[in-house]
């Protein structure tokens, strides 16, 4: 099959159709990135052993061998990869082929040679598994979701303080409710992805190099009074991971299961978010930008759909599908250890790829995005009796009972309640000429509370 012909054959879109979109996910999450993690914790284990005074039968490597372990981690290759995945094919063990490939390599190493028996020394898969994926869901977090997220909400801060002073019918249960502002919209939801976003920021991953349930059995074996608690720790914190004293054969991913947790909430405020703006564009208050080329039907030549947000909430919800069964399972395993978790983890990869695409669609939308100030004016000219809320507040103001049931009876269910009708009812009422000059300056668009101010105060 030509090499130019994988994207249309691929089963999953994220490697197909979508595979220009989270290829930056490729460098954490692919097969080839996995290996590369393993050997980079291997490496530094050998490292971190070499150094140890108390472990005297390890040869002291000199500061060249050690930048010459360090180069072969930080230029691992794809060929390097393809000979583990050939070792693999004898094995029949993932982390096994790794320890093969960098034993048989260090060997060829005159001064590596001597500690290669120290290679994965007192190790079990899951030490170096976990490291390994806890890596790389920090560094697809750190730099990539995590930029991705801020350009959402830079985008809908700026649109927040564009938008600041723009008198918007706001709607509750669909029906026209107290006028807000179409940037305090906005800034709402810049508010809840802030702090979600922080949240997610400051999020620690853990990991443990404890061996095969959790207790240093092998290590004391080898080396009974050496502190391998604190060996395993500084270990893990040089790698910038959170070392966790208490786990089975596995690390119990919890940590991993708060970092979906949060995405799932940051996605599940962008399902709001889209869905928000996809009604605002069908009811007209946002018009798209027209791009040269593109078509909206195959029929109707004249849409201009909203896909970009469609697409991204229909990925927001397969990534949160995803990200949902991997945090309900991963803290899940039978005693000391099952297999579960393992194919499980092959597939972070996949709800995080989701989400990039979520964000990336989202991010195209909002730059497509147009006011229609008319269409915005005219749904509050169309709507005085929004007004009744004021009205009937400042009537209790000045103590006039049934204040709410006199309002009720003007306004409710009838409609079509003009800025006449209004002026009559205030004009006929009980309660001071400055207070009644007040009611009558009001209009739809200049009730608005702080709406303006809190949307220019939201990145302050």
């Amino acid at each position: 099959m030509p090499e130019e012909l994988s994207e249309l054959i691929a089963i999953s879109p994220i490697d197909g159709r979508y595979q220009s979109k989270t290829k930056p996910l490729a460098q954490f999450f692919s097969e080839y990135a996995l290996i590369k993690y393993r050997v980079l914790v291997e490496v530094e284990w050998l490292k971190s052993l070499s150094m140890a005074d108390e472990l005297k039968e390890i040869q002291k490597i000199s500061k060249g061998s050690i930048a010459e372990l360090d180069e072969l981690a930080a230029n691992f290759s794809i060929d390097d990869a393809a000979a583990v995945k050939t070792i693999e094919q004898t094995t029949n063990h993932d982390v096994k082929a790794v320890e093969y490939w960098l034993r048989d390599t260090l060997k060829t190493k005159k001064n590596l040679a001597p500690i290669t028996s120290f290679i994965h020394f007192a190790c079990t898969s899951e030490d170096i598994n976990n490291l390994s994926y806890a890596l790389m869901l920090k560094g697809a977090r750190d730099k990539i979701i995590l930029p991705k997220l801020i350009s959402i909400i830079s985008n809908l801060s700026d649109l927040a303080n564009k938008y600041a002073g723009i008198p918007m019918l706001s709607r509750t249960h669909g029906q026209p409710a107290s006028p807000t502002t179409l940037g305090k919209e906005l800034a709402n939801v810049v508010f809840r992805l802030n702090r979600q976003k922080d949240s997610l920021a400051e999020l620690a991953l853990q990991g443990k190099i404890n061996g095969a349930v959790g207790n240093f059995n092998a290590h004391l074996s080898a080396y009974p009074t050496y502190d391998w608690e604190s060996h395993a720790n500084t270990l893990i914190k040089n790698l910038g991971l959170e070392p966790i004293a208490y786990t089975t054969q596995i690390e119990p991913h919890d940590g991993i299961a708060e970092i979906f947790d949060c995405l799932m909430r940051i996605n599940t405020i962008l399902i709001d978010l889209n869905r928000d703006i996809w009604a605002y564009i069908s009811i007209g208050y946002f018009k798209q930008k027209i791009k040269d080329g593109e078509v909206g039907s195959s029929t109707m030549p004249h849409k201009v759909n909203p896909i970009d947000f469609e697409n991204a909430e229909g990925n927001l919800g397969l990534a949160n599908s995803l990200l949902g069964h991997l945090s309900r399972k991963l803290p899940i395993s039978r005693w000391q250890r099952d297999l579960t978790d393992s194919t499980a983890l092959r597939n972070m990869g996949v709800g995080l790829g989701y989400g990039l695409l979520a964000y990336e669609s989202c991010i195209k939308g909002l730059s497509k995005l147009d006011i229609n100030l008319d269409s915005l004016d005219n749904d509050l000219e169309q709507c005085w009796d929004v007004l009744a809320e004021p009205v009937q507040t400042v009537m209790k103001k000045y103590g006039i009972e049934d204040a709410y049931e006199e309002l009720k009876k003007l306004t409710r269910g009838k409609g079509g309640i003009t800025k006449a009708d209004l002026h009559m009812f205030i004009k006929n009422l009980a309660i001071p000429e400055e207070a009644k000059i007040i009611l009558l300056d009001l209009t739809p668009q200049l009730y608005t509370g702080i709406a303006q101010k809190l949307a220019q105060n939201i990145n302050k």
